[in-house]
């Protein structure tokens, strides 16, 4: 059902994109035809109406609205509970049956979920006790720690690209339209946190120092929408006229365009 309406809001969107003026409509359409997401009396995510989240399993494919496809935002009031009764869930059924991977794409919800602790723990765990000497994720748990029922030891490499996946989740998110400056890091983090080059939807280049500075290349060019960390921020150079309202900076930038956004003090 998610893939389903993923692909229908997608295809609605690229049509667009191509001018194809005919189209949007009437994928947009068939969309909203899709039956609703199946949920438990107190709105956590089903499987399916006559199937609950009742048994740990590795994949959590009950919850891909949430991440990867960003269907439910945590932005979106409607949403929110979904979400973090559906993370309750998962915690109170527990790990007894994942595997690394299930906790790296534990990280990636408990980022869109804005829990930069919860994402920092999952990553940890997997990292401590699924991955071996030379960085292999080995599926079973390598530590004897009850973090899963399996110890085996086969070598599956979407462990390792979940969890960087991950990290860069809890460094930047640009999913809905905005593009969100460390929207789900540790508070001890911010004491000295920064990446380089992340590129976010709409071919935007960000890198950034909290409290500091962020800096964007626009590749392409066009509307950004960015949130801010906390602070007292202000554009230098061109756009300096063009302040940051309520935690947003908007902005139309031109093609190869740079622009540095600081804070006061």
């Amino acid at each position: 059902l998610s893939l389903t309406r993923f692909v229908f809001e997608k295809t609605a969107e690229l049509a667009a994109e191509l001018g194809l003026t005919d189209e949007p409509g009437r994928w947009l359409l068939l969309s909203k035809e899709l039956p609703a997401y199946s949920l438990e009396a107190d709105g956590a995510l089903k499987f399916a109406p006559e199937l609950p989240y009742r048994t740990s399993h590795r994949h959590f494919s009950h919850l891909m609205a949430i991440h990867p496809l960003g269907l439910l935002d945590w932005h979106n009031e409607a949403d929110r509970p979904v979400i973090s009764r559906s993370l309750a869930l998962l915690d109170s059924v527990g790990p007894s049956q994942w595997c690394g991977y299930s906790w790296a794409w534990l990280a990636n919800l408990r980022a869109r979920a804005r829990d930069g602790e919860g994402a920092r723990e999952a990553l940890r765990i997997f990292a401590s006790s699924f991955v071996s000497p030379n960085s292999f994720h080995l599926n079973g748990d390598q530590s004897g720690k009850g973090y899963s029922s399996f110890s085996y030891d086969p070598f599956t490499l979407e462990g390792n690209f979940a969890s960087a996946a991950g990290l860069l989740e809890m460094l930047l998110q640009s999913h809905g339209g905005i593009v969100r400056v460390f929207p789900a890091i540790p508070d001890d983090w911010q004491q000295e946190c920064s990446f380089r080059n992340l590129r976010s939807e709409g071919a935007f280049l960000i890198s950034a120092e909290y409290g500091k500075n962020i800096k964007i290349i626009a590749e392409q060019g066009g509307q950004l929408i960015l949130a801010v960390p906390p602070g007292d921020w202000y554009a230098l150079g061109k756009r300096s006229n063009i302040g940051v309202k309520d935690g947003i900076w908007k902005c139309n930038l031109e093609k190869g365009e740079r622009v540095m956004l600081v804070t006061k003090g």
